[in-house]
């Protein structure tokens, strides 16, 4: 939905008599109101919400000092919970990352811009949370408070991390168009030759970005082994295998500015209207179903042998998630991945 028009939006005041009076959840309500979820928390500037640093190297060395959280990393098709501790950080500038059993990200800071603390004592919605958002004011990454967290620690880091700043408005700037497919077919010998020599799953970006392309227009050409179309149905099937055969996956879920990664089994599913829900213990995954438009296996040759994996787009070419076989020293899974993954239905006509 477009953002309403900077001269007719709603005032910081109507956003607050919005919200309470809303039964939407955050995000729903922002779009039903021509706004961004970030706008809403701008509003609350001084009404429960605190501007805070966003940037990772100001904000992660002080989120691993809080205990067990929820972790919470989402895009317009796909939400990723994951409970735990928030490990070693390991900061870079054009990438950084938190390393742990439960908690791994993959950061990209250049996309964290606008930070907010959320506190509510009102004994409805969540307690407490800490909020980035990038540029356009689209959520990158959300953390949440859990039974083991240390609520002192909490408060410390919001006052650590608060900038003073007590505007309740944002500047945005408006939101990168999706990329469609950029496949180039001249180019598609070469692209198998690259792709056959590679030793690692890293340099697939690297290689299609030289070679002009991006993710989904390279799949499109590659062919088999490289990558095969599914039906979009075979993520869901896949889904349910990998549960029923408590196989142990990786589930990467991002956007812009995060990628958020679960190591381990997933348990039990619960398909509500258009969402496939994972409702375990330490793990939630919420996917849209109806919004998963292409489906592709994809191998990709490693050093310890072929990587295989499901990756989902949207209609109009965004990466929903990625599903891999858990791959850890001593613990593959990847070859009953591979035997699940060849059995899913393919593409009706493809070649």
């Amino acid at each position: 939905m477009p953002l309403a028009d900077p001269c007719t939006r709603p005032s910081p005041a109507d956003l607050r008599k919005a919200m309470a009076d809303a039964t939407l959840r955050p995000r729903d309500l922002a779009l039903s109101l021509g706004v961004t979820e970030a706008d809403l928390l701008a509003a609350q500037v001084g009404h429960g919400a605190t501007r805070i640093a966003a940037h990772p190297d100001r904000m992660m060395p002080t989120v691993c000092r809080l205990g067990e959280v929820m972790a919470l990393t989402r895009n317009g098709a796909a939400v990723h919970e994951r409970t735990g501790t928030y490990g070693a950080f390991h900061p870079g500038d054009h990438a950084a990352m938190i390393l742990g059993p439960e908690i791994d990200l993959r950061i990209f800071p250049a996309h964290w811009v606008h930070g907010f603390a959320t506190r509510n004592d009102t004994g409805t919605g969540p307690s407490r949370s800490l909020q980035v958002f990038d540029a356009s004011g689209t959520a990158v990454h959300k953390i949440y408070p859990r039974a083991g967290t240390d609520l002192a620690a909490w408060d410390r880091a919001v006052a650590d991390l608060a900038t003073g700043d007590t505007a309740d408005r944002l500047v945005l700037s408006p939101p990168a168009p999706v990329e469609a497919a950029k496949p180039r077919p001249d180019k598609a010998a070469e692209l198998r030759e690259a792709w056959a020599a590679m030793t690692d799953t890293h340099q697939f970006l690297r290689l299609v970005a030289r070679l002009k392309m991006n993710r989904l227009g390279a799949y499109r050409i590659a062919g088999a082994p490289f990558a095969v179309p599914l039906d979009p149905s075979a993520l869901n099937t896949a889904l349910i295998a990998c549960a029923e055969a408590a196989m142990p996956v990786m589930i990467f879920v991002g956007n812009s500015g995060c990628i958020q990664i679960h190591s381990g089994p997933i348990v039990t599913l619960r398909e509500m209207g258009p969402w496939q829900n994972v409702l375990d213990p330490r793990f939630n995954l919420h996917l849209r179903l109806d919004q998963v438009h292409e489906v592709w296996l994809v191998e990709k040759p490693t050093r310890r042998g072929p990587a295989h994996s499901l990756e989902a787009f949207t209609a109009e070419g965004a990466l929903i998630l990625q599903l891999f076989g858990y791959r850890k020293e001593g613990q593959e899974h990847t070859e009953a991945f591979a035997q699940m993954a060849a059995g899913l239905p393919r593409l009706a006509g493809a070649t």
